[in-house]
């Protein structure tokens, strides 16, 4: 593990609100999926529920994001394919703006395990009864780039989103927010 993930992982573990301050490219995106992906496959067989939000700043990151966990999974799923270990499916889907009426539909009917979104989009999600059904079932949250929208109103707005998510869930969803840090 990098410094980030190393330093990252016990909070999460605890539960606790995690912000990991790093540099581009010292892992601290993964330290929290990392986390959550294994908290998932050491379930075994998954319901079908969110059970894991990713809010981007950047609908554009998005995608990629999305990418960057299907690989890695694929490739889990392999390897206990190889070894004679079941390993649970792990669905992760895009919910922003551009997602299609029928992608929409597919996943208010089998929600993601892993929903990868944007403030708005989480906001919209929070409005519409058949999403708020998929998002009961949360368990944790990540906020990339935080330092993004923290200072104007798209951070004041994903605040109340966030709020109006433990209020939904019943409980205290925990976040880990990751923030770009200047080389030092």
């Amino acid at each position: 593990p990098t410094p980030a993930q190393a330093m990252g992982w016990p909070p999460i573990a605890e539960g606790r609100d995690t912000l990991i301050a790093a540099p581009t490219g010292s892992g601290k995106t993964l330290a929290a999926f990392l986390w959550s992906l294994n908290e998932l496959l050491s379930r075994g067989l998954l319901p079908d529920e969110t059970i894991v939000v990713y809010v981007s700043p950047l609908r554009a990151l998005s995608n990629d994001i999305r990418k960057n966990l299907q690989e890695p999974l694929e490739e889990i799923r392999a390897l206990g394919a190889r070894e004679g270990t079941w390993v649970p499916e792990v669905r992760v889907e895009v919910r922003t703006g551009d997602t299609l009426p029928r992608d929409r539909d597919r996943m208010a009917r089998r929600p993601p395990h892993i929903l990868v979104t944007t403030p708005e989009s989480l906001y919209i999600l929070l409005t519409a009864e058949r999403s708020r059904r998929f998002l009961r079932t949360v368990r944790t949250v990540i906020v990339d780039e935080i330092h993004a929208i923290a200072q104007d109103k798209r951070g004041a707005h994903l605040a109340l989103s966030l709020e109006r998510l433990d209020l939904l869930v019943g409980r205290r969803c925990p976040v880990s927010y990751t923030h770009l840090r200047a080389h030092e």
